[in-house]
């Protein structure tokens, strides 16, 4: 099995401006301002973005996040958490939150936020007990883009879904600032700006 298939994700499932009527509630996050609120049945949405574990969508002229849990209220299938095997080596759990990392999007943006170049490093201590802690030094495009704490807390979720990590802390920082020439080969071309 391919690292990409051990990641469960979205991507193809739904197609940009695809309207779907939401079989239940649904607890959403209102973009940009990172709020969460409640959808109700029946709603009809609109899909702006669906990347990664998440779908962006939009209900009466305002956009809203929906994680991958909460996918069963458009009728996919819910994701579980990501996770990986007991006995992974270092370099697995490495791979592993990287590859995390690449599934989260910011829900404005169709590019993950390693290939934005938002994450300015990334690093992994054992501790003496055995436990592992996650540290990611983050930024955003923009100082005051409300989604931060929602990205940041992506990344939680998703890298906690491994047995062998106790903790991740996420720091949000503007030094140096972000501009467009850190964004990966890849995520240039995804946008246009070759």
């Amino acid at each position: 099995m391919s690292d990409n298939e051990r990641i469960p994700n979205i991507d193809g499932k739904l197609s940009k401006g695809q309207q779907l009527p939401l079989q239940r509630d649904v607890e959403v996050i209102s973009i940009p301002f990172g709020k969460t609120v409640m959808l109700d049945e029946d709603c009809i949405v609109t899909v702006m973005q669906a990347k990664g574990s998440s779908v962006s969508v939009a209900f009466e002229g305002r956009l809203y996040l929906i994680e991958g849990s909460n996918l069963d209220a458009i009728g996919l299938e819910a994701l579980p958490r990501p996770t990986l095997p007991e006995g992974a080596s270092e370099e697995q759990i490495e791979a592993f939150v990287w590859d995390q990392l690449r599934t989260c999007f910011d829900p404005e943006i169709p590019v993950n936020i390693v290939d934005l170049g938002l994450v300015y490093g990334c690093r992994i201590e054992r501790l003496l007990s055995g436990e592992r802690i996650v540290t990611i030094r983050m930024t955003l495009t923009a100082p005051g883009c409300g989604m931060g704490d929602v990205i940041a807390a992506d990344a939680r979720n998703k890298i906690l879904g491994a047995p062998q990590i106790s903790r991740v802390h996420t720091e949000i920082v503007f030094d140096p600032p972000w501009s467009r020439e850190m964004m990966s080969d890849e995520a240039k071309l995804e946008l246009g700006m070759f």
